[in-house]
């Protein structure tokens, strides 16, 4: 079926909107479409949608009536759209009259009605489709109840398909047979991970004091500073050269021999905090307590002394600066992970810093430096008496493991609150099978995998690890890989309720049903739209669909793509001194949730006045007031910032890292936000037409490459739109000027005429659209739900769901609710 290309910016609708015919009293059928509407679309659409000429890949000089398929559909639905919008005709061109237009609105909307009422659905089914490498990770995680921040099965997996930037969308989730033997692999890690051995580890100390070795740069100057008696942590984790920015554990490069909770004791000090360097030169804040964090790496990744791909924090401390002192987290270490320390605010470039501070020793030696010491290595002469800040740890002892509970949470789960029995395999092996399966695994479906148990028994293995070979088969079969949604008997038109569960699952937690859920499916309760609402509504109160916050985020506003293009570092350090990629995203995510949770109408993402930030994002919006690292509900004055429009993670991801782009946030806005996606550019256009002489800037540049007949078409809808944003810099600062200090024009006029000033117009300007908005919005959720591309029966439903958001104050909540009571949503 053709890909619907939605809302087509061309002149097809002019031709419509310029004709001068009565076309009120026309009947429904193919004899009044031949005398009158066909004339009509001759005279003032053919010429650029005929056989010669596609404009937006659209031809109609083939179009018949009755609607006989879902081409046509899509083509009379598509008119329809635009008409309704007045988009179209062109300011340019000759405008309709009222009652013209209405004319052709109201004979097309009941065309149109009539062709969905009649039409049988062929298409819309969800395409089996296999869980997704985020959906993986979370089944993982929730199936076996267990710690996943220093592990992920799916890192070997090769990159998934997206579709209209979703990541699970059924047909594009191809199954290769690399991805087969990754899963394989994965199961074989998950299980040792979950059930590494039946008796509890007895618990052991490590002690480090002295001969701390880093990377080697600094190894043999900190055997002249102070004979490796500390480990020294000068720059954050996130610089260039990262010299110094962690603090690794060498001795202990094997890490601990068991997964389990550690008790790790570092007896460090902040040392030269107040210092009166060039703040350029050295970076961190003295104002600031000097902070050190305790994070887990492992040599199967790599270096320790380098950026590892498992990084949660396991301790966060401020350091005194009056000498050493004792400090203590207590964490989850993985088998094989050792902990590491780094300086989240310590310097961004400290290299550069030891040759001129060295340099003032040199001049300055004062009585405590000895003259031998002003012939050593320039380093070791600034570390030792140039009163360079930086961590220092002098002691470390780690203990463990220890757990809250034996056995495990994750032992529970899996084999039951005593010791492994063998006489249970098969009741352990059928439990896992029903929680993994997402239904009751059938008597067929246990004996298979009880005969791999037999298997490895009969090969010599143990009885427990022919029992996890036995959980190792499950993780492999389809019926887990794959989300099985089958049809009721009685009912082919809908899901059975563990379909249905699910689904439900999937769509607001990206994981398997729980017990809850299991159990109402069980007794065939689900479906109840009742249960199902009341559901809906305890599943969005638990932590996990945060999930669902984060994985809609990266399908509807791309924001999986922060950090693709990443920000230049020599124009915008800030955005990597005060980690501000992940401060982005947090806001975004706040808001999100915020508006869930409250049931804010969907009017807000387009304008706002608050959001959420902390003090290096609230810096970043020249905002005062606003102290740490924690994230808080601020209002805004500065009409300039409310909405999505106004937060950094969009004004990131829709600029090249270097400088901003019209064109890339008008398609952004085109696509995610009005959900009309411009069509590509002709195979022969260059993105900017090479003869720009004379041009000075990139308002002129492209009103130039608009000459082209070509490109105009599309770039007078883009270009307006991506100019609104023009005054946001690359990570979303507002600047009146570009760096050439010419002055920005954000002003721009929409396809249909409005004009606006700025991006406060502007945003006045999408509200007054908010329909368009809205149905975007909702068909894309409805699509993330489904796990499937929407088609063109889809669009009784989402008219439906979009009335009755109307009616219900248009709240974020609310379309989730009407999505999971709908029809859609409970069919095959």
């Amino acid at each position: 079926m053709r890909v619907k290309s939605v809302l087509v910016f061309s002149s097809l609708l002019g031709c419509f909107l310029l004709h001068g015919n009565d076309v009120g009293s026309v009947g429904f059928d193919p004899i009044a479409f031949d005398n009158r509407i066909r004339p009509f679309l001759e005279e003032y659409c053919i010429g650029c949608h005929g056989e010669e000429k596609q404009k937006g890949n659209r031809r109609f000089d083939s179009l018949e009536y009755p609607i006989s398929d879902d081409n046509a559909l899509i083509d009379f639905q598509d008119i329809l759209d635009l008409m309704n919008l007045g988009d179209m005709p062109p300011e340019d061109e000759a405008q309709p009259s009222s009652s013209e237009r209405q004319a052709v609105v109201d004979w097309l909307t009941q065309a149109v009605s009539d062709a969905y009422a009649t039409r049988e659905i062929t298409g819309g089914e969800t395409v089996l489709r296999r869980l997704n490498h985020r959906e993986y990770f979370n089944t993982v995680s929730d199936l076996f109840e267990m710690d996943m921040s220093m592990f992920d099965p799916t890192e070997t997996f090769p990159g998934e398909r997206l579709a209209e930037h979703q990541d699970n969308v059924g047909d594009m989730l191809v199954t290769s047979g690399y991805l087969l033997d990754r899963y394989i692999v994965a199961a074989d890690r998950i299980v040792e991970k979950a059930l590494p051995f039946e008796t509890k580890p007895e618990s052991q100390t490590w002690t480090f004091k002295g001969d701390f070795e880093q990377q080697s740069e600094l190894n043999k100057r900190h055997i002249v500073a102070h004979g490796q008696r500390y480990l020294n942590v000068y720059e954050r984790p996130n610089t260039v050269r990262r010299f110094g920015s962690y603090g690794p554990l060498h001795a202990f490069s094997e890490g601990v021999p068991a997964g389990g909770m550690y008790t790790i004791r570092t007896r460090a000090e902040a040392v030269n905090r107040f210092h009166s360097f060039n703040r350029k030169k050295v970076i961190n804040d003295p104002a600031e307590p000097m902070l050190m964090h305790v994070i887990p790496g492992s040599r199967e990744y790599g270096g320790l002394h380098l950026p590892q791909p498992h990084e949660p924090d396991l301790g966060i401390f401020a350091l005194k600066d009056d000498g050493p002192d004792w400090y203590t987290a207590e964490a989850w270490l993985d088998k094989g992970f050792s902990p590491r320390y780094i300086y989240p605010n310590g310097s961004m470039n400290i290299r550069p810093a030891f040759r001129e501070v060295s340099n003032l020793v040199i001049k300055n030696p004062g009585p405590s430096v000895p003259k031998e010491d002003l012939k050593a290595d320039y380093m070791a002469l600034a570390i030792k008496h140039g009163g360079i800040p930086h961590i220092r740890i002098h002691e470390v002892e780690v203990t463990g493991p220890h757990y809250e509970e034996w056995p495990t949470v994750t032992w529970k789960a899996i084999v039951g609150s005593g010791a492994f029995n063998p006489k249970k395999t098969r009741k352990i092996v059928q439990g896992f099978a029903d929680r993994a399966y997402r239904r009751p695994a059938s008597k067929g479906e246990v004996d298979r995998l009880m005969r791999v148990v037999s298997a490895r028994l009969d090969q010599g293995h143990s009885e427990f690890e022919a029992m996890k070979d036995g959980l190792k088969a499950i993780l492999c079969s389809p019926v887990f890989l794959y989300l099985e949604e089958e049809k009721l008997t009685s009912d082919s038109d809908r899901l059975t309720d563990y379909g249905l569960a699910s689904r439900l699952s999937y769509f607001l937690w990206g994981s398997q049903p729980d017990s809850e859920l299991f159990n109402l499916a069980r007794r065939n309760r689900l479906s109840r739209p009742g249960v199902l609402a009341l559901q809906m509504d305890r599943m969005l109160a638990d932590e996990r669909s945060d999930r669902f916050v984060s994985g809609f985020l990266d399908s509807w506003l791309t924001l999986r793509n922060l950090g693709d293009a990443p920000p230049d570092r020599g124009k915008f350090e800030k955005y990597y001194a005060d980690d501000l990629g992940d401060a982005m995203r947090t806001e975004t995510e706040m808001f999100t949730r915020f508006a869930l949770d409250e049931n804010l109408s969907v009017d807000y993402f387009l304008d706002a006045d608050f959001t959420f930030v902390n003090e290096d994002l609230a810096e970043l919006y020249g905002l005062e007031g606003i102290e740490g690292a924690a994230f808080r509900k601020v209002a805004l004055t500065d009409p300039r910032r409310g909405g999505l429009l106004g937060q950094a993670s969009i004004l990131t991801v829709t600029a090249n890292g270097v400088d901003t782009s019209p064109v890339l946030r008008g398609v952004w806005l085109l696509e995610n936000l009005l959900g009309t996606p411009p069509p590509p550019p002709p195979p022969d256009v260059e993105p900017l037409d090479p003869d720009i002489r004379g041009t000075t800037t990139i308002r002129e540049q492209l009103t130039k490459h608009r000459e082209a007949e070509a490109c105009n078409e599309c770039h007078r809808k883009i270009d307006p739109l991506g100019f609104a944003l023009e005054n946001f810099d690359p990570i979303g600062q507002w600047r009146d000027m570009y760096g050439d200090r010419a002055e920005i024009d954000a002003s721009g006029k929409l396809p249909s005429g409005e004009q606006f000033e700025d991006v406060v117009n502007f945003k006045k300007a999408l509200l007054a659209k908010k329909d368009i908005f809205s149905r975007a919005l909702t068909k894309k959720m409805l699509s993330y739900a489904l796990g499937r591309r929407i088609e063109i029966m889809d669009r009784t439903e989402i008219d439906r769901i979009l009335e009755s958001m109307e009616e219900t104050g248009d709240g974020f909540r609310d379309l989730v609710r009407l999505i999971v009571l709908s029809e859609t949503f409970a069919s095959p």
